[in-house]
């Protein structure tokens, strides 16, 4: 379960399964001949070179020397640092094609838009449009979150009720989410000990919601509407294709986010949350707010866990604690 845990934070970063395989053996075994690096991740040859290369690359592994010389990992906090960039930016790129491709829609069609593909939905029908999508979901439910929020009484128990029957939820929280004032508490944490799978992005590109494979809700953020009244209902076409699309994007690129339903492993339930708060990107100040404790209290939580754990940093901490079981 660690490793597979651990293979697929690598997969999220662009390191792909026989590179990870070789990056596994590297953590069991380093410093050790490449030979027996390779003789554990069960590769060879040029399969074994490329995905030793790409470690290299990465900046997760040291250069193997001609001759079997002894390998090791290296810090991975610059290596890091380039994947994440790289998948942000491949997450910007899918951003700028899809809302090129909505302005341009719009420019051509939504002005003088008489069929039925895209509803325009304002004002006081907006919360009742959207808790009546939430209820006429069947199989999936897929969304990209983000403030500001509308006022909406009652929207985290339909999102409960929607999980009660079964719907898959998966949601794409941006940072901010995270950070706003009561809603890790109110919404988000509840729904993820009910089965809601979550992800964390620094940023989401659009407020999104895409209901099966039927229909997108998308908050209209143009000069000419206002984003908090107004929202397009998007109908099987070319945008919902793009939309899902983008949604699936955001998602491969996106951290899981854990709730509390976690294995204890012997951790006490308030450390436990420290660690999936500081795991789902959570700022010290979101963190200590949420546990209600000081900046001073939590900096010595965290020495105590990184002393718990031999962890060096935080990077550590929440690696190790994977692989404790305890995330």
């Amino acid at each position: 379960m660690t490793n597979a845990k651990l293979g697929e934070a690598l997969r999220l970063l662009g390191i792909d399964h026989a590179a990870g395989r070789v990056y596994l053996a590297l953590l069991d075994l380093a410093p050790a001949p490449l030979s027996a690096i390779a003789a554990s991740a069960g590769l060879e040859g040029a399969e074994l070179t490329a995905a030793y290369g790409a470690l290299v690359d990465a900046g997760l592994a040291s250069a193997a020397e001609e001759g079997g010389d002894v390998v090791a990992p290296v810090p991975p906090a610059a290596g890091l640092e380039i994947l994440a960039r790289h998948r942000a930016a491949e997450v910007e790129e899918s951003r700028i094609a899809v809302g090129g491709a909505f302005e341009s829609f719009r420019r051509q069609r939504l002005a003088a838009y008489n069929d039925n593909l895209v509803e325009v939905v304002t004002g006081d029908a907006v919360g009742p449009r959207i808790r009546q999508a939430w209820a006429s979901a069947r199989e999936q439910i897929r969304q990209l979150e983000s403030p500001p929020y509308l006022t909406l009484p009652g929207a985290t128990d339909d999102a409960l009720a929607t999980l009660a029957r079964g719907v898959t939820q998966r949601v794409v929280y941006s940072r901010e989410s995270l950070e706003y004032p009561g809603h890790l508490k109110e919404a988000i944490e509840p729904c993820v000990n009910a089965g809601e799978q979550a992800r964390v992005l620094p940023s989401v590109p659009v407020k999104l919601v895409i209901i099966d494979e039927a229909y997108a809700l998308v908050s209209l953020s143009i000069k000419e509407a206002d984003v908090h009244n107004t929202m397009l209902v998007v109908q099987p076409c070319g945008l919902l294709s793009a939309l899902i699309a983008l949604f699936e994007q955001s998602w491969q690129n996106a951290l899981p986010f854990h709730g509390s339903t976690a294995l204890p492993g012997g951790v006490p339930p308030a450390d436990r949350r420290l660690l999936w708060l500081l795991a789902g990107g959570a700022s010290d100040d979101v963190i200590a707010r949420e546990l209600g404790l000081s900046r001073r209290t939590l900096f010595r939580r965290l020495q105590i866990l990184m002393a718990q754990l031999g962890a060096a940093n935080r990077f550590q901490l929440a690696l190790q604690a994977q692989r404790h079981g305890w995330l």
